[in-house]
C-alpha cells in the first residue's frame, strides 16, 4: 500500500481546537486504520468513499477552515468584562 505524505501545512492552522487538541490531530487520530481487539472488524476510513482522494481533500478542508477561524478569531476586539 502506498503512502502518502501531507507538507507545508501552515502552523497556525493547528492553533484551531477540538476537544483540546488541533483539529489536524483529531482528524489524523480518528482515520487511522484500526481493528477491534475483540472482534477483528477493521475499521478502514479508506472504504468511506469511492473518492480515492477523500481523506486528502477533507485534511485539505480541514486546514482551510482551521486558517480562516484562527485569522476571524485573532481579528476579533478584545473583550472587555465587567467586574
Amino acid at each position: 500500500m502506498p503512502k502518502i505524505t501531507l507538507s507545508g501545512i501552515p502552523l497556525a492552522a493547528y492553533e484551531y481546537k477540538v476537544c483540546d487538541r488541533s483539529a489536524i490531530e483529531w482528524i489524523m487520530e480518528r482515520y487511522q486504520i484500526t481493528k477491534h481487539k475483540e472482534s477483528g472488524i477493521l475499521n478502514d476510513p479508506n472504504q468511506w468513499s469511492d473518492d480515492p482522494h477523500y481523506i486528502i481533500n477533507l485534511v485539505k478542508r480541514i486546514v482551510r477552515v482551521s486558517m480562516e477561524t484562527v485569522a476571524i478569531a485573532n481579528s476579533l476586539p478584545p473583550l472587555h468584562e465587567l467586574k
